[in-house]
């Protein structure tokens, strides 16, 4: 007799269970998305010893008819999809038909459910091939008991109690995020833990990311072609030292994609360094058929059709949000963003076509104003008037402490701005801009700038004079350990010289590739920049402080310096009266 054969139906679903059912989370990702699916507008999530001994989703949605209860545990069997058509174009959560038997392998599954027409609800259990009648006012109860019952070496694999619950915790933090319009509760061990009732985008992420999030974060709405993306995307100032606040949704899916994350990081790049991650929820919506979601049975890989286009979009629609000068943010029409739950009715169409952002503009960014003036920047500001349009955002200069920090005073209240940091921007942003249309302006010196050097900096300006001459530089020796500075780029002739061109050589030391200057341009031009700028504790007169304001404010990501730090902040009347217990 032949060695291969047939595995039990059993195991085979054991084995599958192992890819879709990794701990108590994966289960209760499911089951929502089975609900979801099925149009709930309410579902309670109970669960006991961190989903181990029991996850319990009730819904409200359209239920199951009683002929179609044991189907639902069969392996392959689903109403989602029905061929490879409207596999290619999947509009639903779940659509490989292994969730429920999968669970039903490894664990005690029993579903109640109830469809309007129905004159009583209908149970089955994964034990039993019977349905009996049952007590249900309406929708869908599925209860998941003891898993890993069967399975004990699976069991042993599993992490406390509360990681577990932690987890399911997460899972049900993401839906709840890509669906605000649905109601959701969650308790654990006979503890409510969470109640959120049906909201609109905004109150929801601030019931699940918290309040601090808001402060820093910019909305924005992006459309090119068929691809729309919208969200929020927080500040450098509120960078985080995990990946655990970055959310992305492609067609209301919760997905960790390395193309979508690679074009948020490279978006973060410029203003965001060290080890530090960007904060963001963000929602990418484009034709299903543009996008396969059958990757991996958990369903949180996808592959795009045209995964160029997709990163260029997505890369550079955040970079134009993050980069916005304070004065277009200032200007922006305040309206808050409308999330639109996602529909999946969209025409077929033969190619996405996604160009360039120079072939396909964006639509204009919108700017939004969330619940209060404390939670954004102001848009509207005056002085001491009626006129909004007379001050301008971070207002005007009134003193500068200990050579350190600018205030102003603008319509909300105080604004305080570091100067040094501010002045480092807009030099950097000045730099580059220079740079990319062709070779910086110079500046010679009358008399050369001597300084002493080892024989590690001869070298580098011997060896890179050439990319020294691309930055502006023009170095040369003027003995055995002495160099001569002949010229520097004319932004940066006011600032310390001597420290910027050790600075530069050591860089250029670090990194002697032959095209140094095009492969780490942003780091040496932020090198230039930080050296550049003007330096703490310089005096500078009210005309100077407000000439750096208006720079500012007419600066692309001039909200941080080039390390993530913020530049400004706000203090309103209102914080300024708390501070002082005025009005108690």
């Amino acid at each position: 007799m032949g060695i291969i054969k047939p595995l039990p139906d059993l195991l085979i679903s054991q084995i599958a269970a192992g890819e879709v059912v990794e701990r108590p989370a994966s289960v209760l990702k499911e089951l929502l998305e089975n609900s979801l699916d099925a149009g709930a507008a309410r579902i309670d999530v109970q669960l006991e010893e961190g989903g181990v001994r029991l996850i319990r989703v009730v819904d409200d949605g359209s239920g199951i008819a009683a002929e179609d209860l044991p189907p639902a545990l069969a392996r392959h069997a689903t109403s989602k999809i029905g061929s490879l058509d409207d596999l290619e174009r999947v509009a639903s959560y779940g659509f490989r038909g292994e969730a429920l038997a999968s669970l039903a392998s490894v664990a005690r599954v029993t579903i109640t459910s109830r469809q309007a027409s129905q004159a009583h609800a209908w149970r089955l259990r994964s034990e039993s091939d019977s349905v009996e009648p049952a007590a249900l006012a309406a929708g869908t109860v599925i209860e998941v008991a003891d898993l890993y019952f069967n399975t004990p070496a699976r069991r042993k694999f599993l992490k406390t109690e509360a990681t577990e619950f932690a987890h399911c915790d997460e899972v049900l933090r993401r839906m709840a995020l890509a669906r605000p319009d649905v109601a959701f509760t969650l308790s654990h061990n006979g503890a409510a833990k969470r109640r959120l009732a049906s909201a609109d985008f905004p109150r929801r992420a601030r019931e699940i990311i918290g309040d601090d999030f808001f402060p820093h974060a910019r909305p924005l709405e992006a459309a090119a072609g068929p691809l729309r993306l919208s969200g929020l995307a927080a500040l450098p100032a509120y960078s985080r030292a995990g990946r655990d606040e970055q959310y992305f949704f492609v067609n209301g899916r919760f997905v960790r994609d390395k193309l979508l994350t690679h074009a948020a990081r490279q978006a973060w790049a410029d203003i965001l360094h060290g080890q530090r991650h960007p904060a963001y929820v963000l929602f990418l919506e484009l034709d299903p058929a543009g996008v396969d979601v059958n990757v991996h049975p958990a369903k949180t890989e996808v592959r795009f059709r045209d995964a160029r286009g997709i990163h260029q979009f997505v890369f550079h629609a955040l970079q134009r949000t993050l980069a916005k000068p304070l004065s277009a943010a200032e200007n922006a029409a305040p309206a808050a963003p409308a999330f639109v739950p996602p529909a999946f009715s969209y025409a077929r169409q033969a190619g996405l076509a996604v160009g360039e952002p120079a072939a396909r503009p964006y639509l204009e960014f919108a700017r939004a104003a969330f619940d209060a003036a404390e939670t954004a920047v102001p848009s509207a500001l005056t002085i001491g008037g009626d006129d909004a349009s007379a001050t301008p955002l971070l207002g005007y200069a009134v003193a500068q402490i200990h050579g350190v920090y600018i205030l102003a005073q603008n319509a909300a209240g105080l604004v305080l701005v570091d100067m040094h940091a501010a002045h480092e921007r807009i030099l950097y942003e000045k730099l580059k801009s220079c740079l990319d249309a062709g070779p910086p302006a110079t500046q010679a010196l009358l008399v050369p700038l001597l300084l002493s050097a080892s024989e590690a900096e001869m070298a580098t300006a011997a060896e890179q004079g050439e990319a020294l001459a691309e930055l502006g530089f023009a170095i040369a020796a003027a003995g055995p350990r002495e160099l001569a500075v002949r010229a520097l780029p004319a932004l940066l002739a006011g600032g310390n010289a001597v420290d910027l061109v050790r600075s530069l050589l050591k860089d250029l030391a670090e990194h002697p590739a032959s095209r140094v200057v095009e492969t780490r341009r942003n780091e040496l031009l932020a090198t230039m920049a930080c050296h550049g700028a003007v330096r703490a504790h310089r005096t500078l007169g009210l005309t100077e402080m407000n000439a750096l304001l208006r720079q500012m404010e007419e600066t692309e990501r001039a909200d941080q310096c080039n390390h993530g730090r913020p530049t400004w902040v706000q203090l309103s009347m209102a914080e300024l009266d708390r501070l002082f217990m005025r009005g108690r």
